[in-house]
């Protein structure tokens, strides 16, 4: 009797978190956390095939990973390079060219959270 309510609540929770996503609509979203005459910071959640719309960063800034993956970072031009982060470390990122645009695609099938502390 004991595993069976053990495995109902497992069952319960795993059920809780997937109909959580589904009415979360899964997309992928910025928590600003604060920001101050040095530095902001957000928190962004990537969530598959849900990509950012096309932005740039005037400021360098470090990331750090919270929930790692691989990340494809698609330039307007269409150039693509993937940056992988590991769950716990932290990357720096410089501001990018002068009127170069960007995009960031998951199609890992896993949702990346990374926290984002752009220097001013």
């Amino acid at each position: 009797m004991t595993r069976i309510l053990a495995l109902s609540l497992a069952l319960a929770s795993i059920a809780g978190v997937a109909g959580y996503q589904a009415q979360s609509g899964a997309t992928t979203q910025r928590f600003p956390q604060f920001e101050n005459d040095h530095v902001k910071v957000w928190k962004s959640v990537i969530v598959p095939n849900a990509p950012l719309t096309l932005h740039r960063h005037e400021h360098g800034r470090t990331i750090v990973a919270l929930v790692g993956g691989d990340l494809k970072i698609v330039k307007e031009s269409g150039q693509t390079t993937v940056a992988h982060w590991e769950t716990g470390k932290a990357y720096w990122l410089p501001a990018d060219p002068p009127g170069e645009m960007h995009k960031d695609v998951n199609d890992t099938g896993k949702t990346i959270e990374v926290m984002v502390v752009e220097m001013k």
